[in-house]
């Protein structure tokens, strides 16, 4: 065999550099070439394997990430009439979003083919009652069935914990460990912090110390998965690079609590980008944020519809949505290879800098009180929102681009008679523990300023 790289003599760093300089004719390699992100990592216009101080070892799987369905149960005969539709047209996995305890989760799961479907469910409560009806479904069924119990999201959410205190909610958290086997219970939020604008290092040390606190406080010797809520932006390769960091820090902060847990990443693309005007573009966004997700290692996807901001659910949206997935899955080829990011000195270089980065942000947490101790005092809500305003300020003076919104925007667009949902901020006065942590899209104060002036 003969091989064709031998054909060509290698380039070195300095050769690059040289050339690059000389096709420049005098323009600052530093000042033309590399730029600094949010995160303070400067990005520089071709890397190698001197980039790469270590190899990053981040097994994924991206031959087994499997296509969710997202169904908020509201009437439970269209609930399943949808999850049962879903999955003909190739969803391979449902997640539920549930307000009610009350709703009879045996007639919603009976005609689902749950041995061959896992199951999510979103709860807006806790309650021992609802996750032993699902625990003894899951062992008669063989199902896997993950609850998603946050009650840490919860108060980053709205406030207040699910039930009266911290010690009640994680009291119940224990009790159900030792009662519910079969059940992975434990979710963390982690998409809140991306749609509220944190940064990519910000939301993967807050996702890390979120789940530290759970590692603290509950009490198991057994293996335990965590469903960790991931949202995923435009940024393409930092994106694949933060999922990847995520997945390392878990294992290596498990391992050194000496906890027995592993993380199964559900992704879905964030909200924050996201636009009312021009809706269509939200479709190109979102593909390649499932591509991210994807080269980046997520065990399941649930892709957001283009016209999620004002429509509710439909059955087009929802085909559309899904239908991108199934058009890179099985036309694009992009489960054929395990570990698809090995290799690319960029994305290596990435992850190293991003975890690195990261790693420090959370024992930074840790060293002053935790997560929960910071979240109570207003400090990583005042985080988010200085790297929030900081990345707003770039929008509206142009720098930040959303093609069709603050650049390309098409005058004649009309929305105000489509709107079947409020695509904005909502307000909802109430008592809370902690001033909640808000999910703001860049391009509201646009849009709303032209829906005034239909």
């Amino acid at each position: 065999m003969k091989y064709l790289f031998n054909d060509f003599d290698p380039v070195s760093t300095k050769e690059w550099k040289q050339k690059i300089q000389f096709e420049l004719k005098g323009a600052d390699y530093n000042e033309t070439l590399i730029w600094n992100t949010p995160e303070d990592i400067k990005v520089k216009p071709f890397y190698d394997k001197e980039d790469v101080k270590e190899v990053v070892s981040v097994a994924t799987k991206a031959s087994e990430f499997k296509i969710c369905q997202n169904i908020f149960v509201h009437d439970i005969d269209k609930s399943i009439e949808r999850a049962v539709d879903s999955l003909k047209r190739g969803a391979e996995s449902i997640r539920f979003t549930i307000e009610d305890e009350t709703v009879d989760v045996a007639k919603l799961l009976a005609t689902l083919p749950l041995e061959d479907t896992p199951i999510f469910f979103h709860l807006s409560f806790i309650s021992i009652d609802f996750v032993q009806k699902l625990a003894t479904i899951a062992t008669t069924k063989k199902a896997t069935i993950y609850c998603n119990i946050d009650p840490i999201g919860q108060l980053a959410k709205e406030g207040n914990w699910f039930t009266t205190s911290e010690k009640t909610n994680f009291d119940t958290l224990n009790n159900l460990i030792k009662k519910d086997g079969p059940l992975s219970l434990i979710s963390v939020n982690s998409a809140l912090y991306q749609n509220a604008g944190a940064n990519i290092v910000q939301q993967i040390a807050y996702t890390l110390a979120h789940a530290n606190e759970y590692f603290n406080c509950i009490e198991t010797s057994t293996p335990q998965t965590m469903v960790l809520e991931i949202a995923v932006g435009t940024n393409y390769f930092f994106e694949i690079a933060k999922l990847r960091a995520i997945r390392l820090l878990f294992n290596l902060i498990a391992s050194e609590y000496n906890q027995n847990w592993t993380c199964h990443l559900v992704v879905t693309p964030t909200k924050r980008n996201k636009t009312l005007y021009d809706y269509n573009v939200n479709m190109l966004r979102t593909t390649t944020e499932c591509m991210s997700a994807i080269l980046g290692g997520a065990d399941t996807i649930a892709n957001l519809p283009y016209d999620a901001l004002y429509h509710k659910d439909n059955e087009f949206g929802d085909r559309i949505a899904r239908n991108q997935l199934l058009i890179l899955k099985n036309e694009s080829y992009f489960d054929k290879v395990n570990n698809p990011s090995d290799g690319s000195y960029y994305i290596e270089s990435l992850t190293q800098q991003l975890a690195n980065k990261a790693l420090a942000l959370f024992k930074d947490i840790e060293a002053n009180g935790g997560f929960l101790k910071q979240l109570n005092e207003g400090i990583i809500k005042r985080k988010i929102q200085e790297s929030a305003d900081k990345e707003q300020d770039s929008f509206d003076a142009g720098k930040e681009i959303l093609l069709g919104t603050n650049k390309h925007a098409n005058k004649d667009d009309r929305m105000k008679n489509d709107l079947e949902l409020f695509p904005f901020v909502k307000i909802k006065p109430r008592k809370t523990l902690i001033t909640p942590i808000i999910e703001k899209r860049l391009a509201e104060k646009i849009e709303q300023e032209r829906l005034e002036k239909e």
